[in-house]
C-alpha cells in the first residue's frame, strides 16, 4: 500500500506489457525430434526394389524433479502490467535457464505461477515458480483543478472539475475534507485524495470558487508571424508546416505554401461517443492542399475507450482516404485528460487502444504516429511500438528529452491564407516517420 502527496499535479511513469494477447509461451512436457523417413528406389527389367528406413521418435524426457542442490531463487512480488522475464524474475540460480526471455504473465493481481524450465549437470528439468502480481503504484492526478469553479444554485460535484486515473484500478475513488456552499457566492478549500482498489492514494489540495457565472478563459498571448517562426528556427534539416481544422474555414494553400510552408496536417475528423464524424473541412483542405504542391498528413481526434472501438475508427479513416497516399503518418489525437474517469479505463487500456489504432492502420496499408504534450508524453503513454511522435510543447526551445518527429511549437501562428490563429510546426527530416 502506498500513498503519496501532490502540489498542483504529479505524474509518474509506468512501464506497460503488452496489449490484446497472451503473454509469455506455452510448451509440453517433452521434446520430440523426428527424422524423416528415407526411400530409396531402383529399377531392373523385370523388377522393382524400394528400401525404406521408418521414421524413428525420441522423446526427450524433462524431469519435474529437481535435485535438492538446485537453486531457483526468485522474487516475491511483481509490478501489475511490469515486463519481467523469467530471467528476471530469478534472482539466484546455479542453472542454466533454457528461455530466459520468456515474459511471465502480470496482468491480473494476485498469485501466480510459471514454469521455468533449466539444464542441471547435463539432464533437463521443469519447475513452478510462484509469484505475486502486486499494485503499489497511487493513481494520477490528471486535472488538480484547471478551472476549479462552481456556479450558485447548482450541486457541486467534485469529478467535474478533476481529472485522475490508476495504473491498474478502471474506477479510483475520490474523497474529500471540506464541504462547498454553493448558495451563495465563496471559496472553499478542500483536501482531496484519491485511492485505487489496493489502497494506494494520492493527496493534493483544491480551492473552489462558488461564482455567480463562471468565467471565460483569458488570451493574453502573443501572435507568432509565420515568417519570423520560420527564421528562428531553421537550423537546414527542417520542413515548416501547419496543422488546420474547420477552426481555420477557408484556406488559400498558394498563400499559404508562398509563405514557406511546406506540409499541412489536416484533421480528418473527430469522435466522442456516437459515430466518427469528418471534419467539415476536411475534403476541402485535401483537394486545395495537395493542388498547392503541398505535403499531407491527417490526424483523428479520438474518445475511444475500447481497443475495438479504435480499430473501427482506424478502417472508418481507411475507408475515407479512400487509397491516398499520405506523405505523413495518420496521427492519433487523444486529450480527454481533464475527465478522465468518465472513461472507465487504467493507463494500460489507453496505450493499448493506441497500438490497436497503428496495428489497424498498419493491416491497411498505412502508418501511424502518436501526438501528445510533453507531460503526458513523459508520463502516460509508454508508445511500446516505437510508433513516431508529433510533439505539442508550446516553448520556445522544448526540453523534451524522449524521440521526436515533428514539433508542434505554437499555437498562435499567423500566416497568409488563414484569417486567425494556426498552429505552426516543424519537422525534423533526419528523424523517420516510419
Amino acid at each position: 500500500m502506498k500513498s503519496t502527496k501532490i502540489g498542483i499535479i504529479a505524474l509518474a511513469a509506468l512501464l506497460l506489457t503488452g496489449c490484446g494477447k497472451k503473454i509469455g509461451t506455452e510448451s509440453s512436457s517433452a521434446e520430440t525430434t523426428t527424422s524423416a523417413a528415407k526411400t530409396t528406389s531402383s529399377a531392373a527389367t523385370t523388377a522393382a526394389t524400394t528400401t525404406t528406413t521408418a521414421a524413428t521418435t525420441t522423446a526427450k524426457t524433462i524431469s519435474k524433479d529437481p535435485p535438492s542442490s538446485v537453486i531457483l531463487d526468485s522474487v516475491e512480488s511483481v509490478e501489475v502490467y511490469s515486463e519481467m522475464t523469467v530471467a528476471e524474475l530469478i534472482t539466484d540460480n546455479n542453472v542454466r535457464l533454457t528461455s530466459p526471455a520468456d515474459l511471465i504473465d502480470t496482468d491480473e493481481l494476485g498469485e501466480k505461477k510459471t514454469t521455468v524450465r533449466f539444464e542441471y549437470e547435463g539432464s533437463e528439468y521443469e519447475k513452478e515458480v510462484a509469484y505475486t502480481v502486486v499494485d503499489t503504484t497511487p493513481p494520477l492526478i490528471l486535472n488538480s483543478g484547471w478551472n476549479p469553479y462552481a456556479k450558485v444554485g447548482e450541486p457541486f460535484n467534485i469529478d467535474s472539475i478533476i481529472g485522475y486515473v490508476d495504473n491498474y484500478d478502471r474506477a479510483p475513488s475520490v474523497t474529500y475534507a471540506g464541504n462547498v456552499d454553493t448558495s451563495a457566492v465563496g471559496s472553499f478549500p478542500l483536501a482531496v485524495t484519491v485511492t485505487d482498489s489496493s489502497g494506494n492514494s494520492t493527496d493534493f489540495d483544491l480551492t473552489v470558487l462558488v461564482l455567480n457565472e463562471i468565467p471565460q478563459p483569458t488570451d493574453n498571448n502573443e501572435r507568432v508571424a509565420y515568417s519570423d517562426f520560420i527564421s528562428r528556427y531553421d537550423s537546414g534539416d527542417v520542413s515548416f508546416g501547419i496543422d488546420v481544422s474547420a477552426w481555420q474555414t477557408d484556406v488559400d494553400y498558394n498563400a499559404v505554401k508562398e509563405a514557406g510552408c511546406e506540409f499541412v496536417l489536416m484533421r480528418m475528423g473527430y469522435y466522442y461517443r456516437d459515430a466518427p464524424v469528418i471534419d467539415d473541412y476536411y475534403r476541402q483542405n485535401m483537394e486545395n492542399a495537395t493542388a498547392a504542391g503541398l505535403d499531407v498528413g491527417v490526424y483523428f481526434y479520438s474518445a475511444d475507450n475500447t481497443e475495438e472501438g479504435a480499430r473501427e475508427h482506424a478502417r472508418w479513416i481507411v475507408e475515407q482516404l479512400g487509397g491516398r497516399k499520405l506523405d505523413y503518418p495518420v496521427a492519433f489525437d487523444w486529450e480527454e485528460w481533464g475527465s478522465f474517469q468518465e472513461y472507465g479505463m487504467n493507463i494500460h487500456d489507453l496505450n493499448c487502444i493506441f497500438e490497436a489504432f497503428c496495428d489497424e492502420l498498419g493491416k491497411n496499408g498505412y502508418s501511424a504516429m502518436l501526438y501528445s504534450s510533453k507531460n503526458f508524453l513523459n508520463n502516460f503513454w509508454e508508445n511500446r511500438g516505437d510508433h513516431p511522435v508529433w510533439l505539442a510543447h508550446y516553448v520556445d526551445e522544448t526540453d523534451y528529452e524522449g524521440k521526436y518527429a515533428i514539433w508542434q511549437a505554437s499555437a498562435y501562428g499567423r500566416i497568409p491564407g488563414i484569417a486567425g490563429d494556426v498552429d505552426m510546426n516543424i519537422r525534423y527530416n533526419s528523424e523517420p516517420l516510419e
